[in-house]
């Protein structure tokens, strides 16, 4: 009662001011966008404490986004719980946000998973430490040929154990999934490490089976809720499962780096592994003892480099064969290109220029299997106006990778797997502004040179020695591409025949 009395005794003018106070938060909460200057992104009306969760499928998040996008245009708003963020959609929006307003759009979102991850040196990390690891990663990976001759040499050599591989099943259905996983990690493996791992290797498999898991577990609707309430859903099972994936390689990884050290010549660095531990040897040795050299920040790193070097490009190879088996007049034209221009040696980087179809086929392969549909959010370092929208300094933004590759402005048959996509009239191969599948500006993956180069080898040689058919009984038409649920598009398990072409 004492509170209500004073209410009503208080002077007039604190009647005034207390309600003008009223007034203006009334118009802040109801009328935001009463400033032109600060009109806020549309986006469907959000409700407590679930936001827009209810409108959206959290099993194909992109798709829900997509059609978003349709009503509310290529820069809207949507409540993920109480986070509010904001999605672009589009090519030229995409674009115009990631490279001309890179460093407004600059910023990585770090949310719960990202800290479970490790707090990633690479993927989740902003500011000075963000900048100084990706540096010493580009320059360092390129020191062991990510893109280069070497890097080729190394690829060719992996192809020739994965042949092995696919030969030993004489032509009977099997999944490709773990050999091709393995063949694709052995080369970030060779990278970081400085060697390969034979395929039986129980750690190795142990290794590259969670990573892959972690990503898939990554996208799951129960950790994307733990995102939103960590509080409500840190002990959802998957939540607690891709803990206990990243802690046992993180503990397998921490053993790899141990060896390596104790055998360490800092004049005769054998992979990124051995470069990281001499320059934190160097800054040591002059003194300095604080620094982003550790080796927490080391184990860390590579596991984002392992995992993201076999994940997407081991997933879309496995895209690749499934699609060539689902359409197989394609495949003839592949292999009649491979045959007629190649021949029986070993495909090279170079021949990418004089194989125009089959580098349309992987672009396309690209394109259609969406593989990373939406981009790791991104969060703006300031206040900026984009395409007439306020957005405030610290907002998750979600770039819609999905909208670009499947831009129906920029793309003839965007939900058709179509390699004239990226051939003029005469045949020649044409790059198309759109294919994003790496994203672009600052945060695009560093790994790109490595990965382009990798899927054409392996493809190429895959496609020169085998052909890839649906297992007996079972007709093209009859193959799935609905892709499986987790952070990245991979097919479902299914099996396929890899048969040998005559002659070798």
């Amino acid at each position: 009662m004492a509170v209500m009395e004073n209410l009503f005794l208080q002077s007039p003018s604190t009647t005034a001011l207390l309600g003008t106070v009223g007034i203006l938060l009334v118009l802040y909460i109801f009328f935001p966008n009463f400033d032109h200057q600060r009109k806020e992104p549309p986006g469907p009306r959000p409700l407590p404490v679930v936001g827009n969760l209810l409108q959206l499928d959290l099993k194909s998040l992109h798709s829900s986004l997509y059609e978003l996008s349709k009503k509310y245009g290529s820069v809207f708003t949507v409540c993920f719980g109480p986070q509010k963020m904001v999605v672009l959609a589009g090519y030229k929006t995409v674009k115009q946000a990631l490279v001309n307003y890179g460093v407004e759009f600059g910023d990585r979102l770090i949310n719960p998973v990202g800290k479970e991850l490790g707090g990633s040196r690479i993927l989740f990390a902003n500011g000075e430490l963000w900048k100084e690891m990706r540096r010493f990663a580009l320059s360092n990976l390129r020191d062991y040929g990510m893109g280069k001759k070497a890097a080729e040499e190394k690829i060719i050599e992996e192809i020739q154990y994965l042949l092995q591989e696919f030969e030993s099943h004489e032509g009977k259905p099997f999944s490709v999934t773990k050999s091709i996983n393995y063949a694709v990690s052995n080369i970030i493996s060779a990278i970081i490490y400085g060697s390969r791992f034979d395929y039986s290797d129980a750690q190795f498999q142990q290794m590259v089976n969670r990573a892959n898991e972690t990503i898939q577990l990554s996208g799951t609707p129960s950790v994307q809720l733990f995102n939103l309430y960590p509080w409500l859903f840190q002990w959802a099972r998957n939540k607690m499962q891709l803990c206990k994936n990243v802690a046992e390689n993180r503990k397998q990884m921490k053993l790899l780096i141990k060896r390596l050290q104790e055998t360490l010549n800092v004049e005769m660095c054998r992979g990124f592994v051995d470069s990281f531990l001499a320059h934190k040897r160097k800054l040591e040795d002059s003194g300095m003892t604080e620094s982003y050299y550790t080796i927490e920040i080391l184990v860390t790193t590579v596991g984002n480099l392992f995992a993201a070097g076999t994940d997407t490009t081991g997933t879309t190879l496995r895209w690749g064969l499934l699609f060539m088996a689902k359409y197989p007049h394609i495949q003839d034209q592949v292999q009649e290109e491979l045959s007629r221009v190649v021949g029986s040696r070993q495909v090279r980087a170079e021949d990418r220029m004089i194989l125009p179809f089959t580098d349309a086929v992987i672009h396309e392969t690209q394109r259609l299997a969406n593989i990373l549909p939406i981009a790791l959010p991104h969060v703006t370092t300031t206040d900026v106006t984009f395409q007439g929208f306020f957005i405030k300094k610290g907002t998750p933004v979600i770039p819609l990778l999905t909208s670009v590759l499947w831009d129906e402005t920029e793309w003839e048959k965007p939900q058709v797997f179509n390699p004239a996509h990226f051939l003029d009239k005469d045949g020649k191969f044409v790059k198309r502004d759109a294919f994003m599948p790496f994203s672009a500006g600052r945060r695009a993956c560093l790994g790109e040179s490595l990965a382009r180069m990798e899927l054409f080898l392996f493809f190429t040689s895959l496609l020169q020695r085998f052909r890839f058919t649906p297992p007996p009984g079972v007709k093209e038409e009859e193959l799935d591409l609905t892709p499986a649920l987790g952070f990245t598009l991979m097919p479902m398990p299914q099996d396929l025949c890899a048969v040998s072409h005559e002659g070798f």
